[in-house]
């Protein structure tokens, strides 16, 4: 196989190493600008990041077909545009956001008193503070929040956009303190996560993958100015199929550091981006803002999602807060839809198909349909809560 030139070829374009990086190839594929008449949807571009109006695209998304001419937008957006969207006044109503802010706050002046929590993927220790697996925390302490937040129409839309139906949330939130440093660039999860080492080991149609497996969001709680830090894109450096192991290589750090873009966000903005987009919080220079963001990872049902998340229990907690809100009209059937597809398994798989076959279609229900089935019949949140803890039962081997 020495001699074997053609060999050694196939070995070059399935095994990426970090020697493979070319600086001149990345710039080819980011020095691009962004030409708003191919976003029909979008309501402007500033520094090569679309901008969308959150009202706008939900009165467009109304029709079916319209509906899903927004979702191919925002795909391509993702995929092969700039990678990067900020959706203004997705919360239209920010008394969710305060809500939750109380919440999240509240967890942290825990955390703070029993010395846990805090960390960072890409920042030091202390830099700022962390509450991990905020989904599950936020809806067991909140469920009536929870159900308001998450039935938002855009964080919906942009998971299905991307992801399709049977999504998985999770969320990190993250506050940025005064003299808060920034992160190191970086890209995320899956590939984002390991070392060069472990990254050139994976062939590429691994590299092309990992990106669809899920979609970073963030949604602001309070008003970001440059100032306080809000976070750094190079847009369009998703689309370097190398960009996993090329920001291990300090050409590719220094062109970030020069060329990134920052745009400021109002509370209750959300911005969503692809995984593989070269990002990172930016450096807290105020003077007193708390720069807070709930940092949403949304996971491909096909996908391993970061975090474990005990979703019965979430299920059964969310479940009677619903149905009081439906009740009372505070919540819509789409919103409580959304609400449920944040919170319950929404896939059939895995199981144990000798007690959980898959009678009268070709997979077994799922968690979420029991949640919509269950809230349609109007069943008790005990019978509910013994339905669910019976469906886990059946997918234990």
């Amino acid at each position: 196989m020495k001699g074997d030139n053609s060999a050694g070829r196939r070995i070059e374009r399935v095994w990426l190493t970090q020697d493979a990086c070319d600086i001149e190839a990345f710039r080819a594929e980011v020095e691009r600008r962004t030409d708003l008449s191919d976003y029909p949807y979008a309501k402007g571009c500033e520094k090569n990041v679309l901008i969308y109006d959150s009202a706008d695209l939900i009165a467009a998304s109304s029709d079916a077909e319209d509906r899903r001419a927004v979702l191919a937008e925002i795909c391509e957006v993702l995929a092969t545009g700039p990678g990067v969207a900020v959706f203004k006044g997705a919360f239209a109503d920010r008394t969710a956001i305060d809500v939750a802010s109380g919440v999240f706050d509240a967890i942290i002046e825990e955390q703070h008193r029993t010395n846990s929590g805090g960390g960072d993927h890409f920042a030091k220790p202390g830099a700022n503070d962390r509450i991990w697996n905020s989904l599950e925390k936020h809806c067991l302490k909140a469920p009536e929040n929870f159900a308001a937040y998450y039935g938002n129409a855009i964080i919906a839309l942009v998971s299905e956009a991307w992801l399709g139906p049977n999504y998985q949330m999770t969320a990190q939130v993250n506050r940025v303190n005064p003299g808060g440093a920034a992160q190191s660039a970086h890209r995320d999860y899956h590939l984002g996560f390991q070392t060069s080492a472990v990254i050139e080991q994976y062939p590429v149609h691994v590299h092309r993958l990992s990106p669809v497996l899920t979609l970073q969001g963030a949604v602001a709680h309070c008003d970001m100015p440059l100032e306080s830090g809000p976070t750094l894109f190079l847009p369009y450096s998703q689309t370097y199929v190398l960009g996993y192991l090329a920001l291990n290589r300090p050409e590719f750090r220094a062109y970030f550091d020069e060329h990134h873009v920052q745009l400021p966000l109002a509370k209750g903005d959300v911005v969503f981006f692809n995984p593989a987009l070269f990002h990172a919080a930016g450096t807290n220079r105020s003077a007193d803002i708390r720069r807070v963001a709930n940092l949403l990872q949304v996971s491909s049902a096909f996908g391993r999602a970061m975090e474990t998340v005990d979703r019965l229990t979430m299920s059964a907690t969310l479940y009677p807060a619903l149905k009081t809100l439906l009740a009372d009209g505070k919540l819509t059937a789409a919103e409580a839809a959304n609400a449920i597809a944040s919170c319950a398994e929404g896939y059939s798989f895995p199981t144990n198909l000798d007690r959980d076959p898959p009678l009268g279609g070709l997979a077994p229900k799922t968690q979420a349909q029991l949640m919509r089935e269950a809230l349609a019949k109007g069943m008790s949140a005990v019978d509910l809560h013994a339905a669910l803890k019976e469906q886990a039962r059946r997918k234990l081997s």
